[in-house]
């Protein structure tokens, strides 16, 4: 039998219900002699106080016959998934799907079940990821479902599976996945055969297409403990066969902070990248992306020196270039691959910029090779200061302050987001009696490189400069 929601657990389960208009889609689904119950992460959300943004509903109905009961009531209806048994539909500002009951079975070669749909709700439950997701709440009646303990596993903040973590896992390898990810959003911790299991059968996940897999790293990577998610992924092998540039930072040594090695330097970096978030109005993938994956390039360009100094060099550049492999692999966005991969790159950038004494011009390039980035590689780049030495870490804050300050006047002053050469293409041709053509650009370039040196030039000043260098160059 379910256990007994307390007063205010069924309160909060009332008020989340009646948050949409569930109890009236209830009401239909009744009348027509059909069972309806709110299930999985909606359930859990409630009893944890979260708030509602998933409507996930399961049915005794067929597809066709909740495409029948809804007809006329929701103001669009569309199907998911009609093979997977779930149509969605949407009633005013809420989304909401409705699967039939499943029994599916699982072919070992692949994560695609044969879809089987159930008779009873029991039986539906039995087939999610974790016991915490495996509750339901029965509609309109409000009977709370719980066959397997998710209600005691939400108050001990663990995940376990409804059946046994191998047969859960080796039927959706993905679900290995989920639960890093319920440790980064959650706060859960992986009971000890869940885990188990996940180290036993790592190497199921390269069943799981990319896309899939993308997806559960950046929901956790956006989770509220990300190092706690990351962890697990890493310390069961997960992490081998979806992000392999992590683990392998684990033995490598970090010369500027020789109390801990790169992989936890390289967590405590996300940590506080995540602190300075606000600065971009809350979650950011690209900058935890950044943050996560700065120092990938370190093992490949590690090198003993005599006296037992051990150097990195370039391991930005090695590192960007990772980067970009990795999240393509992943199948992140370009846009994405792209922001990660100038974060990575930049990141020592600042480190040139010693104790005070850029020129403008390496404040304007600065700037110039940052872009639209330029927020991003502030915050990661005061994240990047791990050292506890305070006195060393105060005059690094002073220093970043310092060019923020150099990069606030002078982009008041010259507008450096949209940098131009002083003389357009156009003005180039006509200057120099040119046509269209790869000469045009090295023109433009050469004036791009003396604006950046120079600042800003009068027009007459700038065509005097052309001139010199096409003497020159001829």
């Amino acid at each position: 039998m379910s256990p007994t929601l307390s007063p205010e657990q069924r309160a909060a389960v009332e008020r989340h219900v009646a948050s949409a208009p569930l109890l009236e889609l209830a009401g239909r689904f009744e009348a027509a002699g059909h069972e309806l119950a709110l299930v999985g992460g909606p359930v859990r959300d409630a009893l944890l106080g979260r708030p509602g943004v998933d409507w996930d509903l399961t049915t005794s109905a067929t597809p066709e016959q909740v495409e029948r009961v809804v007809a006329g009531w929701a103001d669009a209806v569309w199907d998911v998934g009609r093979e997977f048994g779930t149509i969605a539909l949407r009633k005013g500002d809420d989304q909401i799907e409705i699967t039939t009951y499943r029994a599916d079975t699982y072919d070992s070669t692949s994560r695609k079940p044969s879809v089987a749909f159930g008779d009873h709700i029991e039986g539906d439950l039995s087939r999610r990821d974790f016991a915490v997701n495996a509750m339901a709440v029965r509609l309109p009646s409000l009977e709370f479902v719980d066959p397997f303990g998710g209600l005691d596993d939400l108050a001990a903040q663990v995940l376990r599976t409804p059946v046994t973590a191998e047969q859960s896992f080796d039927d959706d390898p993905l679900r290995m996945m989920r639960a890093a990810r319920f440790t980064s959003q959650l706060g859960f911790t992986a009971a000890p055969d869940v885990v188990e299991a996940m180290t036993a059968m790592a190497g199921r996940i390269e069943i799981v297409s990319a896309e899939r897999v993308r997806e559960e790293l950046s929901k956790l990577v956006l989770g509220r403990d990300p190092r706690a998610g990351l962890t697990l992924l890493v310390d069961t092998g997960l992490a081998d066969h979806v992000l392999p540039e992590l683990p392998a930072l684990r033995l490598e040594s970090d010369e500027h902070h020789r109390h801990k090695d790169v992989y936890e330097h390289s967590l405590t970096v996300l940590e506080q990248a995540i602190e300075q978030e606000d600065r971009l109005g809350g979650p950011d993938l690209v900058v935890r992306l950044a943050a996560l994956l700065h120092d990938i390039g370190k093992p490949r360009t590690r090198r003993f020196q005599p006296g037992g100094a051990v150097t990195f060099h370039h391991h930005d550049v090695v590192g960007a270039k990772l980067a970009r492999k990795r999240l393509k692999a992943l199948r992140y966005s370009n846009d994405v691959v792209d922001q990660v991969s100038t974060l990575v790159e930049l990141h020592l950038r600042f480190h040139g910029y010693g104790s005070g004494e850029w020129t403008d011009s390496a404040v304007r390039r600065y700037v110039r090779d940052a872009g639209d980035q330029l927020e991003r590689l502030h915050i990661l780049t005061r994240a990047d200061c791990t050292t506890r030495n305070q006195r060393k870490a105060a005059r690094l804050r002073r220093s970043y302050d310092h060019l923020e300050e150099r990069i606030a006047v002078l982009s008041q002053a010259e507008e450096l987001a949209s940098i131009r050469p002083d003389l357009d293409g156009q003005q180039i041709m006509t200057i120099l009696d040119l046509e269209p053509g790869p000469v045009v650009g090295e023109a433009y370039r050469f004036l791009l490189d003396l604006r950046m040196d120079r600042g800003p030039m009068s027009e007459d000043d700038a065509a005097e400069a052309l001139r010199a260098w096409w003497a020159a160059r001829a």
